[in-house]
């Protein structure tokens, strides 16, 4: 037994690894991102109204680089909220 086990300690170097996340873009070649499609956007918004970083959505680069220009672009015609408060609402 190691010194921190006898110890009542953690018990080891264990590390959480997350699961590397996959682009669903990439994976799906038929997904086609449009600033139209509010249902699809509106997985990549945050609930304060914030574009949800690339770590967290699992998109690549050049797809989050898309879809952030698709919010950008839905929001500038009111199609999507520039906050998150009506989100809940529609």
């Amino acid at each position: 037994m190691a010194d921190d086990q006898m110890m009542g300690g953690e018990g080891g170097d264990r590390r959480f690894f997350a699961k590397p996340k996959t682009c669903q873009f990439c994976g799906d070649k038929s997904i086609v991102i449009d600033y139209k499609k509010t249902e699809l956007l509106k997985k990549f918004i945050t609930e304060d109204g914030k574009i949800r970083p690339r770590r967290q959505t699992g998109a690549c680069a050049k797809h989050q680089r898309v879809v952030a220009a698709a919010i950008k672009q839905a929001r500038h015609i009111a199609i999507l909220p520039f906050t998150g408060r009506f989100i809940e609402e529609r």
